[in-house]
């Protein structure tokens, strides 16, 4: 790595050719269960009642072997620009994409679970130099959560929501980005609120796709929509968060399967893809195999099944993780996809977010918009933003 400006350096991501080797050695010696026990012919959502259906895995096993190009992301990668930095002990890794236009806006996007950078290689490019030149322009950072990807692991406990927002203040002025705009979904969403909440010095505004509430509002008032909404929010985490539970009390335990076995790995991983998005059987309806196993992949070759699973252990369970008083004073845009696992009525979302500058709920898309729906997802995200910086002027 080259040295550049005061404490960042440039990154280059190359696996070596023997961990290539050794993914494609155990996916072609896995050794897998017998199939589910609720078989339906496809499509249908209740083939995954039980989890990942034998057929679709051994697919994605079979093109993970022999057809995936791992290559092909490294070098998107290394295109958009890749860096790392040493803060409060932890290495820490980001794409950086700075814009050619003389108005950019710094812009932070952040990841969550089980996403990675993966999430926003397609979006970078048009959010720093759109194609409309009335649209606003953004100098692109996306960082890897630590634990995640090729930001170190962290060695104690205390890298909850709280510190790596303050880590990516830090992260932002050293690259010259006094102030800056942010975004997150899933734990970006929770980074993000912390930010716009505790560091209204340095943040513009956010924009996100989690609105997290104050706990014990009432739905008198919200009407039938938002009603299901809380149900279905409710459902969610009364019925299918037990990955949640597991990863915020015993991480290490479900770390060994996850960095031991890629398939184990993946069908961890697929599994949400597969329940968390907008599509009426398979995630691949909606996003790319390839960029699933992107992600998956990245996983797999930077050994951070466990680290990234602590994200849950260290931030309140990994369940309303946001403190209780936790107020966002910034200029705040919110978009709540129709098929998200956390969907907050606008009248709740007020209760945290004190200045909702635009408020949008989009008729298609689920837990990874940028994936699902990329064109949509960076036109929200443009107009969102431009709601944001305009209350600022």
């Amino acid at each position: 790595m080259s040295r550049l400006t005061g404490d960042v350096q440039a990154f280059e991501a190359h696996a070596s050719d023997a961990d290539l080797d050794d993914l494609h050695r155990r996916l072609a010696a896995a050794r897998l269960p017998e199939a589910e026990t609720v078989y339906r012919a496809a499509p249908d959502p209740r083939r995954w009642e039980q989890g990942v259906p034998l057929a679709d895995l051994v697919d994605v096993v079979n093109y993970w072997r022999t057809g995936y190009n791992w290559r092909s992301f490294e070098e998107r990668l290394n295109r958009i620009g890749q860096f790392r930095t040493v803060i409060s002990d932890l290495g820490i890794h980001f794409l950086h994409r700075r814009s050619a236009r003389a108005d950019a806006t710094p812009l932070i996007l952040t990841h969550g679970w089980p996403g990675s950078i993966a999430e926003f290689v397609d979006v970078v490019d048009e959010l720093a130099d759109p194609k409309d030149p009335e649209a606003p322009a953004f100098h692109v950072v996306v960082p890897s959560l630590p634990g995640f990807g090729y930001s170190d692991k962290p060695a104690t406990t205390g890298w909850g929501t709280g510190r790596i927002a303050a880590a990516w203040v830090e992260l932002m002025g050293r690259l010259g980005y006094g102030k800056f705009a942010a975004h997150g979904g899933d734990w970006g969403g929770v980074i993000t609120a912390v930010l716009g909440g505790r560091f209204q010095e340095h943040v513009l505004g956010i924009h996100t796709t989690l609105a997290q509430a104050p706990p014990g509002l009432a739905t008198d008032g919200l009407t039938a929509a938002e009603r299901r909404w809380t149900e279905e929010t409710r459902d969610f985490w009364d019925h299918r968060a037990a990955y949640a539970k597991q990863q915020a009390t015993r991480p290490q335990t479900v770390g060994y399967s996850l960095v031991d076995s890629p398939v184990g790995l993946l069908a961890w991983i697929l599994d949400k893809f597969a329940d968390w998005t907008d599509t009426e059987d398979s995630p691949f309806e909606s996003i790319s195999i390839d960029r699933i196993l992107d992600d998956v992949t990245l996983y797999w070759l930077t050994r951070t099944g466990a680290s990234a699973a602590r994200i849950y252990y260290e931030s309140h369970g990994g369940i309303n993780a946001l403190d209780p008083e936790l107020r966002v004073d910034v200029p705040s845009a919110i978009s709540i996809y129709p098929r998200d696992i956390e969907k907050c009525p606008r009248a709740w979302a007020q209760e945290r977010y004190q200045q909702i500058v635009r408020w949008n709920s989009p008729e298609i898309g689920g837990h990874f918009p940028s994936l699902e729906v990329p064109e949509y997802f960076v036109k929200d995200l443009q107009e969102g933003l431009a709601a944001v910086l305009a209350a600022n002027r």
